[in-house]
């Protein structure tokens, strides 16, 4: 069963920078789209990046986009999120997922990982 262990989170202040990684042990990442998630305390969940199968494309919404960038390491099973410039609204948990594709945020796998948190303060 395909299972993800979030990693890269911490405090930071406001205007700094965190990479976050996502490792998927249970299955081959490279035949999935992915995304990124987050969870802030007292809202839904929300996607906040996706990366295709190849990584030729890349969605964001416009809360984070120019600040954040998905990446992918097919090898290692891995995905990355690099944010930068981080705002206070950005505190969440963050998850890693199997997505349908990059055109919505419609995730695939049943089991979630248990999240990093990211903290900004100001």
């Amino acid at each position: 069963q395909l299972q993800f262990v979030e990693s890269g989170g911490g405090l930071v202040q406001v205007g700094g920078s965190l990479r976050l990684s996502c490792v998927a042990s249970g299955d081959d990442l490279r035949h999935y789209p992915l995304g990124w998630f987050r969870e802030a305390p007292g809202k839904e969940r929300e996607g906040v990046s996706c990366i295709s199968e190849s990584a030729d494309r890349t969605k964001y919404p416009d809360s984070v986009k120019g600040r954040f960038t998905v990446s992918r390491d097919n090898a290692k099973n891995t995905l990355y999120l690099q944010m930068n410039n981080l705002k206070s609204e950005d505190t969440a948990v963050y998850y890693c997922q199997v997505v349908l594709n990059c055109d919505g945020w419609t995730t695939l796998a049943p089991v979630w990982g248990k999240g990093t948190r990211v903290t900004v303060s100001s």
